[in-house]
């Protein structure tokens, strides 16, 4: 029975994922910085292992815990919203830290494993910002558009050893927290400098204003589907606003 192990599993579509893959019959490793009761059943499929992505020891004792896998899903990431501008550059290294370093180092710490069986697949979950413009998320569409460049690279270097990497592009979300909240859980409207604040309040009405969004189900299908493919595809859109971003490229 195959194993995938999941990052940032407390919430959001990295848990609608775990469970996703649960139903279909896989052993799922649901990791999370903080593990806490009763966000999954009770199953021996089920194995809740702290880890965070930003420390390497926490990265290595979970891999140890886990024991071997079939799948990386590198799902955890932090939001960011706002006018460059008024970002601190203490929030962007935070940013980079889990959404891109984080990612890198918890794939690295897999690949020997796949390389040596010749087979396995790492999934990486970036963002539908990658694929269109827009405003109020520089340092997240930054921090997501380095980490699709290393998955197309990456993607390269491992099909000589039968290993798989590919990106998931969730669209935009109402039910997760990305347009919530900015640094130190302060709103949005008080860290855009005053000059900037009509600019804000117009994007923002935009990005409520549209037609479709991504559900958290949408993003746990599209990483069951690039897990699967083994036609050499290398990015998945999900969620239909962020195919109708892909499909006006």
């Amino acid at each position: 029975m195959n194993t995938v192990l999941i990052t940032g599993t407390s919430s959001g579509y990295g848990r609608e994922t775990a469970l996703h893959f649960h139903e279909r019959g896989w052993h799922v490793i649901a990791t999370m910085r903080t593990p806490r009761p009763g966000v999954f059943p009770e199953s021996d499929r089920f194995r809740v292992v702290e880890l965070d992505v930003t420390r390497p020891e926490s990265i290595a004792a979970a891999l140890e815990a886990a024991g071997p896998i079939d799948a990386l899903v590198n799902n955890a990431g932090i939001p960011s919203m706002g006018v460059f501008e008024g970002v601190s550059m203490a929030h962007v290294r935070e940013v980079f830290e889990t959404n891109t370093f984080g990612v890198m180092a918890t794939t690295q710490a897999v690949l020997a494993q796949f390389r040596e069986r010749g087979s396995g697949v790492v999934v990486n979950v970036t963002s539908s910002v990658v694929l269109g413009h827009m405003p109020l998320t520089a340092v997240y569409k930054a921090s997501k558009l380095a980490v699709e460049g290393f998955t197309s690279s990456l993607a390269l270097e491992l099909a000589p050893f039968g290993v798989r990497a590919k990106t998931v592009e969730p669209g935009a979300c109402l039910t997760t927290n990305f347009g919530a909240r900015l640094p130190n859980d302060v709103p949005l409207e008080e860290q855009v400098p005053a000059p900037y604040a009509a600019f804000a309040k117009k994007s923002m009405a935009d990005f409520a204003g549209q037609d479709v969004f991504t559900k958290e189900s949408d993003v746990a299908e599209t990483v069951w589907q690039a897990v699967h493919d083994t036609t050499g595809r290398l990015r998945f859109p999900a969620g239909p606003d962020a195919v109708r971003l892909d499909q006006a490229k």
